[in-house]
């Protein structure tokens, strides 16, 4: 932000620099009692920047790369790797036992693992589970899990993506996740690159790293125990440890599903393993 202010009938420019932690203001680089002669002397340039600003392009970047690999992926293998993972989920005991759990549904536009098989395994009334899906609420980073009981309960929203309509048959407004009484056991996660570490690098909405900040600040304030977090990746997707960049706001995750099987990661993950 620039701002003028005079000095002995002088006018000064000062920089005011702006950075997420603090507010500082930058010294002239000039005379405060320079002469409006003097035609050599110029204020100086207002520049911005953030201590992120390097991380955010490695991710951006990174992000390309990924993107890329997943349009040359051959849709037979996509296919079949969306098959494989869907299963090992099924099949899994702490899938089976989970009772309450948020999870995604996927787009195929943006090449996401499929998560219909799954949806409509919870869904079945004699499964008895509660699903919450997500909901985005605007573009700063606010999104919501929301109940659905069925899939025609979602609609297609302004990027041609499902989600749950905020209204249910009856009008009424549908139970979020935040608001529940009891917690959820499970936490499905799309992503567009993942690490054996946990780290998770999104599409740079942050729209998952802050609900899930703030879901797990809410199950410590209640005392409820934290749901596992299990990202859902094709083969392709998972990097090298220590690739994907880490910004502080970065939530890692306990567990990977690939088409080769579990791959857990946090201690909590290696307890759900038979």
């Amino acid at each position: 932000m620039l701002r003028k202010v005079r000095s002995h009938g002088s006018v000064v420019q000062r920089v005011v620099m702006m950075t997420p932690r603090q507010c500082t203001i930058a010294k002239p680089q000039f005379p405060l009692a320079f002469s409006f002669f003097n035609t050599n002397v110029r204020p100086p340039v207002a520049t911005m920047s953030t201590p992120n600003d390097g991380i955010f392009t490695q991710k951006r970047v990174l992000r390309s790369k990924v993107k890329k690999d997943l349009r040359s992926m051959d849709p037979v293998l996509r296919s079949q790797q969306d098959d494989a993972i869907q299963n090992l989920i099924l099949e899994a005991p702490w899938f089976k036992s989970c009772k309450r759990l948020c999870a995604y549904i996927s787009c195929s536009a943006l090449r996401e693992v499929d998560t219909s098989k799954v949806l409509q395994n919870v869904l079945q009334k004699e499964t008895a589970k509660i699903l919450y899906v997500p909901r985005v609420e605007d573009k700063n980073c606010h999104m919501r899990m929301l109940n659905i009981s069925r899939m025609d309960d979602l609609i297609a929203n302004s990027m041609n993506i499902l989600e749950p309509a905020p209204l249910d048959a009856h009008g009424n407004a549908r139970p979020d996740v935040m608001l529940a009484d009891e917690p959820i056991d499970l936490l499905l996660l799309p992503g567009l690159a993942f690490d054996k570490t946990g780290r998770r690098l999104g599409r740079g909405g942050g729209y998952y790293d802050t609900f899930l900040s703030k879901y797990q600040e809410l199950a410590r304030q209640r005392n409820w125990k934290q749901p596992l977090l299990i990202a859902l990746s094709y083969s392709v997707q998972i990097l090298e440890d220590g690739v994907i960049p880490l910004t502080p706001s970065d939530v890692f995750i306990d567990a990977l599903v690939s088409p080769s099987g579990l791959i857990p990661i946090t201690p909590a993950a290696q307890e759900i393993i038979p």
